[in-house]
């Protein structure tokens, strides 16, 4: 039988909408090759489990907080005004991506969620990206990181960070195609009418 991966996204308030729902969406409707069974079981989790209010007022009921979400194998950061004002200087979301950084296969991050990855040190002296808009910042308070510009996302191996906001939708394809293989992956991509070259 073939492995069915958990995926969980984190969720905060002033998350960025696209940045959690773009790699949601990828994730939830790829399916293993000729076959309705889903290949990813997608979670969110927030810190408390309560609902969280969105960067432009869109509310979301997460199904877990830190203290009862389940395993995980892929573990996504997105962005937002949340992630780089607002949870960057919250020690328990720090302490607990790192907690769970140890447990995943995969750590990933999207647009300035990648401030919260290098606010754990787990980006030390790797390369990464962020949003455009925020690239200069992160080169600038994070001099440990090999700042990439102009790229849709780095892989580093275990930690992928993303630039920004569509960027998670092109990542999340990368993770498929780098676990499931790239006929999954366009599979999926035509599914969502997405153009990318896999």
């Amino acid at each position: 039988m073939d492995k069915k991966w958990t995926v969980g996204i984190l969720l905060f308030d002033e998350v960025e909408v696209l940045d959690f729902a773009g790699p949601f969406e990828v994730f939830s409707i790829t399916t293993f090759l000729n076959s309705d069974e889903n290949s990813f079981m997608v979670k969110t989790i927030s810190e408390s489990g309560n609902i969280v209010k969105t960067r432009y007022g869109l509310q979301v009921k997460p199904d877990h907080s830190f203290y009862n979400a389940p395993d995980l194998d892929i573990l996504i950061i997105p962005g937002g005004y949340g992630a780089s004002e607002i949870e960057i200087n919250n020690e328990t979301v720090i302490n607990w991506i790192n907690e769970r950084s140890n447990k995943v296969e995969l750590l990933a991050s999207v647009c300035t969620g990648a401030f919260l990855l290098a606010k754990t040190g787990l980006l030390n002296n790797k390369n990464a990206t962020t949003h455009w808009r925020y690239i200069d910042r992160l080169d600038k308070e994070f001099p440990q990181l090999n700042v990439k510009r102009n790229v849709k996302f780095v892989d580093e191996g275990s930690i992928i960070t993303a630039g920004g906001i569509s960027a998670g939708i092109n990542m999340s394809f990368h993770i498929i195609k780098r676990l499931l293989g790239s006929e999954i992956a366009q599979t999926t991509a035509k599914r969502m009418e997405y153009d990318i070259v896999i």
